[in-house]
């Protein structure tokens, strides 16, 4: 199972990736966890979060970068620089692309 994580424009065009390996079993942490949103993440299908939902998202990854192994504590602050683009630009979308 793979997961890719995208910015996405309104528009559709994607304008950064990250393909770090960790990111299942960070979903996965999430979920076991109980995280009320990145706990949801669909393995294999698409998960979107807009900018509001940065407001959550974001601690939760912080959350996960603290406490979770190096691998995974690693992907998640990639993903918070991801995130952060999209809580401070308007029209971008995070995408979890599930396989």
């Amino acid at each position: 199972m793979a997961i890719s994580v995208q910015v996405r424009a309104f528009s559709g065009a994607v304008e950064t990736t990250c393909t770090h390996p960790a990111i299942p079993s960070l979903c996965q942490r999430a979920s076991r966890l109980g995280m009320p949103m990145l706990g949801f993440v669909d393995p294999y299908d698409d998960t979107v979060f807009n900018r509001s939902q940065m407001r959550l998202v974001i601690p939760e990854l912080r959350k996960l970068a603290d406490d979770s192994p190096a691998d995974e504590a690693q992907a998640a602050r990639e993903l918070i620089r991801l995130a952060s683009r999209i809580e401070h630009e308007t029209h971008r979308y995070l995408l979890f692309n599930g396989d």
